[in-house]
């Protein structure tokens, strides 16, 4: 199973690095983002996740940066540790940040919130919502921990190129509520 993930991880990373270079010619980032306030919806008094983007991942900060000027509390992913959950640290526009783990830009202080929904970055996905990630596991162990204590929307954020054949599914594999590209919405 681990070697058919590898291989459409890098078939993924390609279609994502192409989609990536051609992003401001074909507003890419504009309309994805717009697709994604509309699948949030009202997101006053609401907890949201997303994250900072690395490499060639789609930049969720246009969205993070409306939502939280419209009422929303906006964390980003902060990892643990290996084998463990990640854990959201509040995250303003402009805050201060450090380089976490894996290249990743995380607030250096602010409260350790729990989100009622996520933005999640993805290297591929499927038409039924599931998730080829960079292979850690973190955000199949977070969704779990989340959804034991409330109901949890997690919503992928991905170039339309990203799109994969149907993924293998292990057992620890969680879909996710929705797929958010360039070219609209994917629900499972």
């Amino acid at each position: 199973m681990s070697d058919v993930k590898s291989a459409l991880r890098q078939t993924a990373y390609a279609a994502r690095k192409a989609a990536f270079a051609a992003r401001s010619d074909t507003g890419a980032v504009a309309a994805a983002t717009t697709h994604l306030m509309a699948e949030i919806g009202p997101p006053a008094g609401r907890i949201i996740t997303g994250y900072m983007p690395i490499r060639t991942e789609l930049d969720p900060l246009p969205a993070m940066t409306a939502l939280h000027g419209q009422g929303a509390r906006l964390a980003v992913p902060v990892i643990a540790g290996k084998g463990r959950p990640l854990d959201f640290r509040e995250w303003v526009p402009g805050c201060a940040l450090t380089e976490g783990p894996f290249g990743a830009m995380i607030p250096e202080s602010g409260d350790w919130l729990t989100p009622d929904t996520l933005i999640v970055p993805l290297v591929g996905f499927d038409a039924a919502c599931n998730r080829l990630g960079y292979g850690g596991g973190f955000y199949d162990r977070t969704l779990a921990r989340l959804s034991a204590l409330g109901p949890t929307r997690a919503i992928g954020f991905a170039f339309a190129a990203q799109e994969l054949p149907p993924l293998p599914v292990e057992p620890t594999d969680i879909a996710l509520d929705a797929i958010v590209t360039e070219a609209g919405v994917i629900r499972p």
